[in-house]
């Protein structure tokens, strides 16, 4: 096959590939392992070559870090962190906030920071939580950015480093860039916090999302169960609990049998009220009373199983002994619950039974804002030596006593050993999504130099951005990087822009590491539209943020945060 019809063929593929990311339909680790089989089937890819992306040294320390990262996770330390958090006085607080978040981003990842902190956030006492969510989200983007290992960006980058044959960047190469963008991030979030919305954290009227309906003595529906009485499957509407003297049933098993004075709570679209008139013997009422204790507020994890599924196809009651109230998304409450398709950061009140909290499966699915007790943590002893286990790690491999990768090895068998960390949690846990994202777009890259694709779009940058000579470059390909990452997710845009940059550096006969981190910082930039970054989703549901709250205060953010990647990247990493 000659050369252009393979340039055609992987420029609309790869056009289609960005298309689908930024519609946000499907999973972007399959849209990528489906795109790399695509490549192997027309012969763009040997089977050696497809096969050795996924043993990446990098990859194979992100994954790594992410398993034991399960244990870290679980220690006291962040609880420990967030008492001290939170005061009547806002930019003390905000201070605090930040100097804490950075910190621990840089060595943990940042989407389980936030789910630590926003639930303190979201309880707290003194202040509007609307003014300290998003600057949550920001702070543990920046701190992620100190460290190689602050963030899966990063080392994806760093897997793209290595293929490309040169040196692997050390953990500590982004500190002096890092540490300048977490200042001046928290300095600007400061000065400019009147641009957050102060929202009122009002209780979630739960009588606005149900509907309450008596069985008369009269009514057919007597003596048969829930799936004989077709309640299971109706169209917009849910049985979430049945009211019986003093006895609550939650959720309710389809095999349930209905009794005369039964008080049957809807939950999904209220208005579809005329569905349930077809029901012989039911009258609407109005003396009904929520029991709240069973109520347990959550946000879907961007490791959820289910994220791209319905919500009536999800089976809730059997794997979490849970029913759905309400669903949150944004600042929009969905009435159509069933026939709604689960995304990460969706917020979910669940109806509970007695069996929801001894679920081994709620880790991997929910963060849990409701003050139960879930995934115990470490005690002092225990949360110590994991501490200290994972400071040696970082200590070791930065002083080159030891590969990353093999510390990170040996301490997986430390926490095996001392059974900190189970089998079973790294089954529930393991990071397919993003072993899948960065094997396949080493594989994708692989192809995209090979076309010469990416020399051309490398040729269109400095015919763009050259007047302005290499640095011109250097600013296009960060742009390039920042406008991806804000409408695709950070590790798509991060796999997407590495070739281009490397191919623009390599093209202009100058040293590719500014150009490497020009992308590194540019795939966490994503401030201003809250889908291209997972904590952004996870906060936005909290306090029911709009795109508008994003955008005022992120175009400052995101003005601030470039101009210091921009000054601060080549006086670093020279030319």
């Amino acid at each position: 096959m000659s050369i252009l019809p393979m340039k055609l063929v992987v420029g609309v593929s790869l056009a289609l590939l960005l298309f689908l990311l930024i519609k946000n339909k499907f999973k972007p680790g399959i849209l990528f392992a489906s795109l790399a089989g695509f490549y192997y089937i027309l012969g763009y890819l040997d089977f050696k070559s497809l096969t050795s992306s996924y043993t990446n040294d990098s990859l194979i320390s992100l994954v790594l870090l992410l398993l034991v990262s399960i244990s870290v996770e679980k220690t006291i330390f962040i609880e420990y962190c967030s008492k001290f958090i939170i005061n009547k006085n806002y930019l003390l607080s905000l201070f605090k906030l930040g100097i804490l978040t950075s910190a621990v981003s840089a060595f943990l990842n940042n989407t389980a920071v936030v789910a630590s902190f926003m639930s303190i956030v979201k309880n707290n006492k003194f202040l509007a939580p609307s003014k300290l969510l998003i600057p949550l989200s920001y702070f543990a983007i920046v701190g992620g950015t100190l460290t190689l290992i602050g963030t899966s960006t990063n080392l994806i980058v760093n897997s793209f480093v290595i293929q490309s044959g040169l040196p692997s960047l050390e953990i500590f190469d982004f500190f002096i860039v890092g540490f300048l963008l977490s200042i001046f991030i928290l300095l600007t979030l400061m000065l400019f916090h009147k641009l957050l919305p102060e929202y009122k954290d009002e209780k979630i009227n739960f009588k606005e999302h149900l509907i309450a309906l008596k069985v008369l003595d009269t009514s057919s529906l007597i003596g048969k169960s829930i799936q004989e009485n077709k309640l299971r499957n109706l169209q917009s509407l849910f049985l979430l609990e049945i009211q019986r003297a003093d006895v609550n049933i939650s959720p309710v098993s389809h095999n349930e049998i209905i009794q005369k004075g039964d008080e049957l709570i809807f939950s999904g679209d209220i208005s579809s009220f005329n569905t349930l008139k077809k029901f012989d013997g039911l009258e609407l009422s109005q003396g009904y009373e929520i029991d709240t204790s069973n109520l347990v507020d959550t946000i879907i994890t961007p490791t959820s199983s289910l994220i791209g599924k319905k919500v009536k196809e999800a089976n809730f009651r059997a794997k979490f002994d849970a029913a759905i109230v309400s669903l949150q998304r944004g600042d929009s409450f969905i009435k159509r619950v069933g026939e709604t398709v689960l995304n990460a950061g969706d917020r979910l009140i669940l109806a509970t039974g007695k069996d929801f909290n001894s679920r081994e499966n709620l880790s991997k699915n929910f963060y849990i804002l409701s003050k139960i007790k879930q995934n115990q943590n470490f005690n002092s002893k225990q949360s110590f030596f994991i501490i200290l286990g994972f400071l040696s790690v970082i200590i070791f491999s930065a002083l080159n006593f030891i590969s990353f990768t093999k510390a990170l090895l040996l301490f997986l068998c430390f926490l095996f050993v001392f059974k900190f960390l189970s089998l079973a949690e790294i089954k529930r846990r393991f990071p397919f999504e993003i072993f899948f994202i960065v094997g396949s777009s080493l594989a994708i890259t692989k192809v995209l130099v090979d076309s010469g694709l990416a020399k051309d779009l490398a040729g269109f940058i400095i015919n763009i951005f050259g007047a302005y000579g290499v640095y011109g470059s250097f600013v296009g390909v960060y742009l390039i990087t920042l406008l991806l990452t804000e409408f695709i997710t950070n590790n798509a845009a991060a796999a997407l822009a590495f070739p281009i940059g490397f191919a623009t550096a390599t093209a202009l006969g100058v040293s590719p590491l500014p150009f490497i981190f020009a992308v590194a910082y540019g795939a966490s930039a994503g401030f201003m539209i809250p889908h291209g970054y997972q904590t952004h989703l996870m906060v936005s549901s909290l306090c029911e943020y709009k795109i508008t709250d994003f955008i005022k205060i992120g175009f400052v953010v995101s003005i601030v945060y470039s101009a210091v990647v921009l000054i601060a990247v080549p006086l670093v990493f020279k030319f």
